[in-house]
């Protein structure tokens, strides 16, 4: 069994900076209609190089479009991806919270369990919400 687990978090950490990429891809996109590599160097605190080194990475992974003095935009897989892990970073957040996580700590903390959290618990989070949610209608 610790072979597995071990497997499993090197594999999550693989994804992370993927999943971080395309989700903050799709956040700028709703926020202001494009994302710029300039909007990702504020976002991750990181230098062009990086942000550049990334998106290059992105593009062969087939998640992302790029072209030089040009907005960043995701394929559709991309898109699939972005979705998935901010629908799956909301649920972490939220859940947090409703243990009594403070909101700032909740921010913060599901950046980093989002990318690690199985579906098994991720549903098991989900069904925990649900159930309060439903306590608190009655």
């Amino acid at each position: 069994m610790p072979a597995l687990k071990h497997a499993r978090v090197r594999k999550d950490h693989d994804s992370e900076i993927a999943e971080d990429y395309v989700e903050e891809i799709l956040h700028q996109i709703s926020l202001r209609g494009i994302c710029r590599a300039v909007d990702l160097v504020k976002a991750f605190a990181v230098s062009h190089a990086t942000v550049n080194n990334t998106l290059a990475r992105l593009h062969r992974a087939g998640l992302v479009k790029t072209e030089p003095y040009r907005p960043v935009e995701l394929t559709l897989r991309g898109r699939r991806l972005a979705i998935a892990a901010k629908k799956r970073h909301e649920i972490v957040e939220e859940f947090l919270r409703s243990i009594g996580v403070s909101a700032e700590t909740a921010a913060i903390d599901s950046e980093g369990i989002e990318h690690h959290v199985s579906p098994e618990t991720l549903a098991a989070m989900k069904q925990s919400l649900k159930r309060s949610c439903l306590e608190e209608r009655k």
